[in-house]
């Protein structure tokens, strides 16, 4: 939580430390997951680094660090993996000391820098059931179809569909029968056609529409 009381989300702690980590390791891949905001991506393309889109969970993050020699990673539910000056599994301790160390070099506030990234809005990250055996299946129908359209679409960890309007993410979830969901985009309007989407090919698989009444986060 910066200065003014605003929450920083995963995404947007792992930019902040990517810059940093990026001074001293130029041109090095910095991980995220399939959930995170493409803000993220495109800012550590920004501060030189090549940014990677992997599957969300943590021993798949540092299987894939270490496959790639990368220095840090994070997912959008906050795990924060270093491996520069570190082992590379998420440790929430030596994070937040690293996120200390760059506040103490900083000559402006931390919400100087959540203000200055690129607005987006997005839907919380939403869960519904699905059963264990069905909820795979239902990506498979799903990505099917998306191929079958000539969608823009990443497979990496269920289906990740890029639009004008933005993105939107299904995914089945490793640990519960449930399928999570998940869209980005910027304005209501497009985040709107993003979730309607969604929905649709939900509906295609004979599932209902998930619950999106969160508040839609600011980004």
């Amino acid at each position: 939580m910066d200065n003014k009381g605003e929450i920083l989300w995963g995404d947007q702690t792992l930019i902040l430390l990517a810059r940093d980590v990026l001074k001293t390791h130029p041109g090095a891949t910095i991980i995220a997951d399939v959930k995170a905001s493409q803000v993220l991506f495109d800012e550590v393309a920004r501060a030189g680094g090549k940014p990677l889109m992997w599957r969300t969970g943590h021993s798949l993050i540092k299987s894939k660090m270490a496959e790639t020699g990368s220095p840090l990673a994070g997912e959008m539910s906050g795990h924060i993996f270093f491996a520069d000056k570190w082992y590379g599994f998420d440790d929430a301790l030596y994070g937040g000391v690293r996120a200390l160390d760059i506040l103490a070099r900083m000559d402006e506030p931390l919400s100087v820098f959540r203000e200055s990234l690129p607005k987006t809005i997005s839907t919380p990250e939403v869960r519904f059931d699905c059963d264990d055996h069905r909820k795979f299946k239902v990506i498979e129908e799903v990505a099917e179809r998306l191929r079958k359209a000539g969608a823009d679409v990443s497979e990496i960890d269920g289906v990740r569909v890029n639009t004008s309007d933005g993105w939107w993410l299904l995914r089945a979830s490793n640990t519960q029968a449930v399928l999570v969901a998940r869209a980005e985009g910027s304005d209501e309007a497009g985040l709107e056609r993003l979730k309607a989407a969604l929905v649709v090919q939900l509906e295609e698989s004979g599932l209902s529409s998930p619950d999106f009444s969160g508040d839609n986060a600011g980004h």
